[in-house]
């Protein structure tokens, strides 16, 4: 799970009214840094954070001092911008701002920034429960009971905190930082959850690049989402021929759509229970069609062999500009599209006990 307070998320964004022009006080302590160290004030350019300010720690604090036309996202961090180890994310406009640069820190002292504070103080302690699972996983004494049980604890963990994010962005869409969680955590929505919100978003973002990917999402969501007919597109077979997602869909089997890739951890994880649910329903009018979105063939070659997949595949080996994944709007995966017979989409998102749960009520 990815820390809300971590790296590598939006481009600034955009106020919708300016806070004034008195301009803003950073004022802040860090862990495990010494008098004359720096500290530095970064945006994030891409997947990378790009130095705007520098503050020297003197007396245990750092300050910096300037003034600011909207609210925007920006970092601090106490490490070398492009070392990327710890960088604490918070809401940069006028008005005396104050930090505490830690893995949790937090901001406090104006509107976004309480606002941004309050959401991380829900989310902290399940991310350091989260942290010390992961810990406890390595260890080779535990059984395989043990693993599984840490396993689930890990899901329930992780769907609390979600459901944390996505409350965040319900009661903060108007604002500057509804929409920084809305950037992050969009694919968590379904089209039902993210269309009211999206008709939400102030106009001060019609020109954002990230909002209107996701309000080109939420229309192919749309057209992808249960209850609706399939969208068909074409690939080619790990061998190059070419075919089509309607060679398999809608001619009277139940086919299950697995967006996937040979570099996807969580991917080769899921995959012994798609072979399983393969073995069970195969001989009972149900077929699996794999879509992958390597980018290289061999890869995905070898990764067919490994994982024991014996189900049809196809690919454009275009990363996430994969057309099958664009179309269907796929922002993670694993993703799984199950579809009937007659090629209505009938659920999505299925994977573990919900797979065979809902294969075994189709499949009877």
């Amino acid at each position: 799970m990815k820390k809300l307070i971590y790296l590598f998320t939006t481009a600034a964004v955009l106020a919708a009214c300016s806070q004034g022009n008195q301009g803003y006080t950073i004022t802040g302590t860090a862990e495990g840094v010494n008098e004359g160290d720096t500290v530095y004030l970064c945006k994030a350019e891409g997947r990378q954070l790009v130095k705007q300010d520098v503050a020297v720690v003197q007396n245990g604090t750092f300050t910096f001092k300037g003034v600011q036309d909207s609210a925007v996202v920006r970092y601090l961090t106490n490490k070398a911008p492009e070392s990327s180890e710890l960088a604490v994310a918070f809401f940069l406009e006028n008005g005396n701002i104050q930090v505490n640069l830690a893995e949790y820190g937090s901001v406090t002292g104006t509107p976004n920034n309480d606002i941004w504070n309050g959401i991380l103080a829900q989310v902290n302690p399940l991310e350091r429960q989260m942290e010390e699972l992961y810990e406890t996983s390595t260890d080779s004494a535990l059984t395989e009971e043990q693993r599984e049980a840490n396993s689930k604890q890990l899901d329930a963990l992780d769907e609390q905190v979600i459901a944390i994010q996505k409350e965040g962005i319900a009661k903060n869409i108007t604002n500057p930082v509804g929409i920084y969680l809305l950037k992050r955590n969009y694919y968590y929505l379904t089209v039902d959850e993210l269309e009211p919100l999206v008709a939400q978003i102030p106009a001060a973002y019609d020109q954002d690049e990230a909002i209107n990917s996701i309000k080109g999402k939420v229309e192919r969501m749309r057209a992808t989402a249960v209850g609706q007919k399939f969208t068909d597109f074409e690939m080619r077979t790990p061998e190059g021929k070419p075919v089509k997602l309607s060679d398999y869909v809608g001619k009277g089997k139940v086919v299950l759509v697995d967006f996937w890739a040979s570099w996807c951890g969580p991917c080769r994880r899921e995959m012994p229970n798609l072979v399983e649910a393969y073995k069970l329903y195969k001989n009972k009018n149900f077929e699996i069609v794999g879509v992958s979105l390597d980018q290289n063939g061999e890869a995905w070659k070898n990764a067919i062999k490994q994982l024991d997949i014996t189900w049809p595949q196809m690919s454009d080996l275009k990363f996430w500009n994969c057309e099958g994944a664009q179309l269907y709007a796929v922002s993670s995966i694993p993703h799984t599209v199950l579809i009937d017979g007659d090629g209505v989409i009938i659920a999505r998102g299925l994977h573990g006990d919900g797979l065979h749960e809902k294969l075994a009520e189709v499949l009877k």
